[in-house]
């Protein structure tokens, strides 16, 4: 395609985008989405100038290259989710008497405490006699462990959009796994609390920057497929974090068993290369070139017109703007970059606030602790597979929706029903709890696919930062049960029906292609209809 056609397309995209603007804004009609495929995609003449296609063109959408690097990325969810629940096990419930007397608990005169050991023989709560006057110090605990996902979530977001993806993971890992190690082993408190801080600080890095990625290697067709699948190992994390605290009943031994995995992933600094999208979205196109080689190798693809297209790909970015490093302060900047990010920042925040509200109100069902965590992970794979099919056939809007409203609804009823019979409140809980399983990987796929590649890593940070304020508060808006019973599922059922709400102001993004640029972001969706 030669310099003028290109001009005369950049030219067309410029007059669609006035135009859509212009008919919104004065338009004696109605202006709004189209259908491609029942959803909304971009402009046809801006899908052959995506890198997306140079990358599916150069290694195919899937191979052996592709599977390879999802599989290996994906394993670090398994820490993610060790990490995030530890807590439960570290610092569960404890029956404790003072050692002056058999009879009382807390009291002036109380020197000491006698804890029940028949569960777990050594928790933080028992280490460090985090009871009566001190027992907030153990929700607070918690409360920097998220705090810190919450920093990460930012703070690795913005350097791997700036950086790259490959060598601040690398650095993350590290950083999770010495941390981690490190709170194990910390003979004070106040340094178990500043160590898990770090740790957590290195897992909200590691969580955004690994999806992003398996985002920006895999084609179109199976972009689906493998941003739900990589959730899995999330769910067998929660799995076998019981396996871990049943034969491991020590918090020091249990600690450091749920760390000592992540050491295998220090491999990705020789098995894991730079994305090859984010190296073209910044203009390295040598080292984009390398990667892509590299891939099409793997996956038994020529690799001989690499060079060419990706050429031909960078003079068609200089005619259009050239090539930059995104700004976090893209995801404000303009109108509908402000929509996308505060609503899909709030349907993170509803997921956070509820999935661990839920889990709250689940673990005070009674019963065995091991079962009672072992069941809850069991609820969330069928949920997962059942949202791989709903993303596909309803969109990533509307299965969102439906997640949000029957996860609302679910919540709405039980604080609406008496307390007896109780199996009526277990069965709308594990009805909530899949729905919030359905809401998570869903929006995690709906972020990776509205942020553009040069700010994508800030935009999922920023909007799971959302969920880690949302679990933050959990323990609070579940603690108004003190205040009226019915609070608590009132709060949890209203979040996530505001959120469906949101969501009709967000463009569909199945079938669409992954947006290198704001302006094309804002472009998703984008399609005149005069009525």
């Amino acid at each position: 395609m030669d310099e003028s056609k290109e001009l005369e397309n950049t030219q067309e995209i410029d007059q669609f985008i006035e135009d859509q603007y212009l008919c919104e804004l004065f338009g004696g009609g109605r202006c709004h989405l189209c259908a491609l495929n029942r959803h909304n995609c971009l402009p046809s003449n801006m899908k052959d100038d995506s890198n997306e296609d140079i990358i599916q063109r150069s290694i195919g959408s899937l191979g052996r290259w592709h599977i390879f690097m999802c599989v290996i990325i994906s394993f670090v969810k398994l820490p993610v989710a060790w990490l995030q629940l530890s807590i439960v096990f570290i610092a569960p419930p404890a029956s404790f008497t003072c050692t002056d007397n058999r009879t009382a608990q807390c009291g002036a005169n109380c020197t000491g405490h006698n804890f029940d050991r028949s569960v777990f023989t050594e928790t933080i709560i028992t280490e460090w006699d985090l009871v009566c006057n001190r027992a907030y110090l153990a929700n607070l605990a918690q409360t920097l462990t998220m705090l810190g996902i919450l920093f990460g979530n930012m703070l690795f977001g913005y350097l791997s959009d700036r950086l790259g993806r490959r060598s601040p993971l690398i650095c993350a890992v590290f950083l999770q796994v010495l941390c981690g190690m490190g709170a194990a082993v910390s003979p004070w408190f106040p340094l178990f609390l500043v160590l898990r801080f770090i740790a957590a600080l290195a897992t909200g890095g590691t969580m955004v920057m690994s999806f992003v990625l398996v985002m920006e290697i895999v084609g179109m067709k199976w972009r689906t497929t493998l941003g739900i699948l990589y959730q899995i190992p999330f769910n067998m994390g929660l799995l076998t974090l019981p396996l871990f605290a049943y034969f491991l009943r020590d918090w020091h031994h249990f600690h450091i068993a749920i760390c000592v995995p992540g050491i295998l992933l220090l491999s990705y600094y020789w098995l894991l290369p730079e994305s090859p999208r984010w190296l073209l979205a910044v203009g390295r196109k040598s080292d984009a070139i390398e990667v892509l080689q590299l891939a099409a190798r793997r996956n038994k693809r020529p690799t001989a017109p690499i060079p060419a297209n990706v050429d031909t790909y960078m003079e068609r970015r200089q005619l259009q703007g050239g090539a930059h490093s995104g700004d976090i302060l893209d995801l404000v900047r303009t109108p509908t970059m402000r929509t996308y990010t505060a609503c899909i920042g709030y349907n993170w925040f509803a997921c956070g606030l509820c999935f661990f509200g839920g889990a709250q109100y689940i673990g005070q069902l009674g019963g065995n602790i091991f079962v009672n965590i072992a069941l809850s992970a069991v609820m969330q794979i069928p949920s997962t597979f059942f949202s791989l099919w709903a993303v596909s056939a309803w969109g990533r809007k509307y299965t969102l929706v439906f997640s949000n409203v029957l996860s609302g609804l679910s919540c709405l009823l039980i604080g609406g029903i008496p307390p007896e019979p109780t199996w009526v409140r277990t069965v709308l809980s594990s009805v909530d709890m899949f729905a919030l399983a359905i809401s998570f990987p869903t929006v995690y796929l709906y972020s990776g696919e509205l942020f553009p590649t040069v700010v994508r890593n800030a935009g999922v940070g920023t909007s799971s930062m959302f969920a880690r304020v949302g679990s933050m508060a959990a323990p609070f808006v579940a603690g108004l049960v003190l205040v009226r019973e019915w609070l608590p599922p009132l709060v949890f059922g209203l979040a996530p029906l505001i959120g469906a709400l949101l969501c009709f102001k967000l463009p569909e993004t199945v079938g669409c292609k992954l947006p290198d640029t704001v302006e094309e972001a804002e472009a998703l969706g984008r399609k005149k209809v005069v009525e």
